[in-house]
């Protein structure tokens, strides 16, 4: 399938209206921005079999994780060695990330785990799309836009 062939075309802090389901369902990317505004964004990934969303914290940043495929592992605690929520999870259910949590979603299942997720405030550059995690990992080219609103910019961490 071309990656191209059902991407939402981020139109920035303008009315929008897609199917979530069937965009989230259709991504083949690692991350792919849906919307941008002012306030929140909405990301669409793909975690293949085996892999997993990878261990971070945002700590300015709330975030809403809705699965709607596949099954998984979630794990959250106050820090990288001390993960003392640990929940599985399948097509359905939500994740929610307080600010500073460090998490990660494991791919559990045999099949791509889809997903969709709402950071708030945004997170990432506009129609930003990295097809892999590890494109994701290197790319120094993802800051939310300059007019989003945003807090103090105390940088993410990672595992």
């Amino acid at each position: 399938m071309n990656r191209d062939a059902s991407r939402i075309a981020d139109i920035g802090p303008q009315p929008q209206s897609f199917d979530i389901e069937r965009a989230t369902n259709a991504n083949l990317d690692y991350r792919s921005v849906a919307w941008s505004g002012r306030y929140l964004q909405v990301t669409l990934m793909a975690i293949p079999v085996r892999g997993d969303i990878g261990l971070e914290a945002h700590p300015e940043t709330d975030q809403f994780i809705r699965l709607e495929a596949g099954k998984g592992r979630v794990r959250m605690g106050t820090s990288a060695d001390c993960l003392t929520f640990d929940s599985e999870v399948s097509d359905g259910w939500c994740v929610i990330v307080p600010a500073g949590t460090w998490h990660n979603i494991a791919n559990t299942g045999t099949v791509p785990m889809q997903l969709y997720t709402i950071y708030a405030p945004a997170h990432h550059k506009p129609a930003k799309v990295q097809a892999t995690q590890a494109l994701a990992a290197s790319d120094d080219d993802d800051r939310p836009a300059d007019w989003s609103v945003q807090p103090h910019q105390e940088a993410d961490k990672h595992g």
